[in-house]
């Protein structure tokens, strides 16, 4: 089981360096509760690396002269926040009773203009092997052609959900799904996630959000479910939703459905 706890949820996304407390220890807890099922936690940055991260421009390309010293830079003080956020989480975590083992991206990690190459899969399953639970965030990592990028914790899912076989992947956001003006013109929640709906969400814009908001959420749960395994984005905000999720229960919210292959590899329909 993969949980993805979004920035949003965990931190005061508009603000700097801002954590829930409350909610970051509830959520935690949760994750405590469920026994000796096998976890693999990832959280998002929010708060503590999506300003700097586009104060530095790390999402994008480097600026035509831009000396790779000040690129280099940017990259040390987006790091150094995220690790701040990153060991509150583990200590909530640790606090909650869950042996968990930190492993951040930048070390087994390698993007390309922007993109993910490749993640080592070994750290994670070294340490589920030995009654861990891996812990790892959306980071800074570094580069092959633009030096440093950004790599979200939602494309560590992606990566991870084939390398591990993972049986459900739960990302925990502040809102209850994937929300679209309904017919009474509130925004209702839409239960499945499809490619007909990623082609009705707008492009992504230049909001807080450096790692393509709830259109990179979509992309990436069709992206998990493409490879057979179940993907939702269901509310943090209420309590017990994430430990029925992680249990194997159904929970409102929205939900890419994992497309089953036949034995030549095609998916099915």
């Amino acid at each position: 089981m993969i949980v993805k706890l979004g920035g949003s949820v965990i931190t005061r996304k508009r603000e700097v360096e801002r954590l829930r407390p409350k909610v970051l220890r509830r959520l935690c807890a949760e994750l405590g509760s469920v026994g000796e099922l096998p976890l693999v936690i990832l959280h998002g940055a929010g708060s503590f690396g999506h300003p700097g991260a586009r104060k530095f421009g790390l999402a994008a390309a480097p600026a035509p002269g831009e000396p790779p010293s000040s690129r280099a830079r940017g990259a040390s003080i987006v790091a150094a926040e995220v690790r701040r956020l990153h060991v509150a989480v583990l200590q909530e975590l640790v606090r909650a009773g869950l042996s968990v083992g930190s492993l951040p991206p930048s070390t087994h990690a390698l993007n390309r203009e922007g993109q993910l190459q490749r993640l080592d899969p070994d750290p994670f399953t070294t340490l589920l092997s030995s009654g861990h639970a891996p812990v790892s965030f959306g980071d800074v990592v570094p580069d092959a052609s633009w030096g440093w990028s950004i790599l979200s914790a939602d494309t560590i899912a992606v990566s991870l959900a084939a390398a591990l076989g993972a049986e459900r992947v739960i990302f925990v956001s502040d809102v209850p799904g994937v929300l679209a003006d309904g017919r009474s013109g509130r925004p209702e929640v839409l239960p499945e996630v499809t490619s007909a709906l990623l082609e009705r969400l707008r492009p992504r814009d230049a909001g807080p959000d450096v790692t393509g908001g709830i259109r990179g959420k979509v992309e990436a749960m069709l992206a998990i479910a493409q490879g057979g395994v179940d993907a939702g984005l269901i509310s943090g905000l209420k309590d017990g939703e994430l430990s029925r999720a992680v249990r194997g229960e159904f929970v409102y919210g929205s939900w890419a459905h994992g497309q089953p292959h036949d034995p030549a590899g095609r998916v099915g329909d």
